[in-house]
């Protein structure tokens, strides 16, 4: 399968899967928070990819993943809760990669990186 093969089948499953049905931002945003939720396998390491203003991390940073974070901070795009130090804080899933995770736990986090790579919004 060609890379525009595989943009053409991650376009659709997003379509058909994660917001079928979606006709506003809080539809297409609780369908996004849905899928990643029950798809992703946590917890999971991951590695933060770049700064952002809204986290703490720094590029090359490792962080524990333990769960999404609640709804209503996933409202403009999705976070997920990190064991961080001492704490648990919420940090945009877009800033982080993951390491050594399944199948499903890759795929639909290379999904969310996709829609927000291509600047897809709610």
């Amino acid at each position: 399968m060609t890379k525009i093969d595989k943009e053409k089948a991650r376009e659709e499953r997003i379509k058909m899967e994660i917001v079928v049905d979606a006709y506003d931002q809080y539809e297409r945003a609780i369908g996004w928070y849905t899928y990643l939720e029950d798809t992703i396998r946590f917890p999971f390491e991951a590695r933060c990819t770049g700064t952002r203003e809204v986290s703490p991390l720094e590029e090359g940073e490792t962080a524990q993943v333990i769960e999404m974070s609640s709804i209503e901070a996933s409202e403009s795009e999705m976070f997920v809760t990190i064991e961080w130090i001492d704490r648990e804080l919420g940090v945009p899933l877009a800033q982080l990669e993951p390491i050594a995770v399944d199948s499903d736990t890759k795929q639909a986090v290379a999904d969310w990186h996709y829609w927000d790579g291509r600047g897809y919004r709610f």
